[in-house]
């Protein structure tokens, strides 16, 4: 069992974390010594390692040239009949495909959503993005939490004033289910951002599963609904633009979602105020 040093507990005092490095064996104490001056250690890391190896290869090898409207509209017959063909294989297929690629936080999210309206129907295209993107998300989530979570907490810790970050990380987990929520609606951060800064606030592994899988089915909703036209678009030698998507009054709805989930948190803050 090795020892870990962890900011937000009471350290032992230094003969005991001394005898308790002391008793294990070589190779392990020289791991945890490692660990506690750098806060890494390689057995953490190593998803890390994966990870990045997986989106250099991704590069590497091309793949990247597939994932475009123009590969989309170019092989639309073969993927139709593919799907045709294999319905359950590549609905399998299509879910691993959008998990892979949000855990790698591969810019293509959006156009999966699209194709799984053009593929599958607006219902199940749905559906099978909204399970591929919460367990990519939910992988990259764990994959950070556990590699990257102490250290960057302690970073950013040790960079704000005393007190600051952890009243920052309490307020977070005292609501965070409303957070997760409110931006997982808001279509303006970044997916990849709100997948990693979860992990470095202290969110439960459920809260953060749940506040995906529900924050990310309106607008998920809304783009397979507009990928299930793509055949129309292709067949008329349209230009399919993005920003026909996001409309006013769509991020106007979705806004309105967002501050309905806040309601909870304004909720406890009035009560306090009244309890003063």
């Amino acid at each position: 069992m090795s020892f870990r040093f962890n900011i937000f507990k009471s350290p032992l005092p230094e003969p005991v974390a001394s005898k308790a490095v002391a008793s294990l064996p070589p190779s392990e104490a020289r791991r945890s010594g490692e660990e506690r001056r750098t806060g890494f250690s390689i057995r953490r890391l190593a998803p890390l390692v994966v990870l990045a190896t997986a989106i250099i290869l991704f590069f590497a090898f091309g793949l990247n040239q597939h994932f475009s409207f123009a590969a989309l509209r170019d092989n639309q017959a073969d993927l139709l009949a593919f799907v045709s063909r294999s319905w359950l294989l590549a609905t399998l297929l299509f879910m691993v495909v959008y998990a892979m690629t949000t855990a790698l936080s591969l810019p293509w999210g959006t156009l999966l959503t699209l194709a799984s309206g053009f593929l599958f129907g607006p219902l199940l295209g749905s559906l099978l993005s909204i399970i591929g993107a919460t367990a990519g998300a939910f992988l990259l989530f764990t994959i950070a939490k556990s590699a990257l979570g102490d250290p960057l907490r302690a970073r950013a810790e040790r960079s704000l004033k005393p007190g600051v970050w952890q009243r920052i990380e309490a307020g977070f987990q005292e609501n965070s289910f409303s957070y997760m929520l409110f931006l997982r609606l808001v279509p303006v951060f970044p997916f990849f951002i709100i997948n990693l800064v979860p992990a470095f606030l202290g969110v439960r592994p459920g809260t953060y599963l749940l506040a995906t899988l529900l924050g990310i089915i309106p607008g998920t909703l809304i783009y397979s609904i507009v990928g299930s036209g793509l055949g129309k678009v292709f067949e008329q030698g349209e230009v399919f633009s993005l920003d026909s998507v996001l409309t006013p009054k769509i991020i106007a709805g979705l806004a309105a979602l967002a501050l309905l989930s806040m309601i909870p948190v304004g909720h406890k803050y009035w009560r306090r105020r009244a309890a003063l």
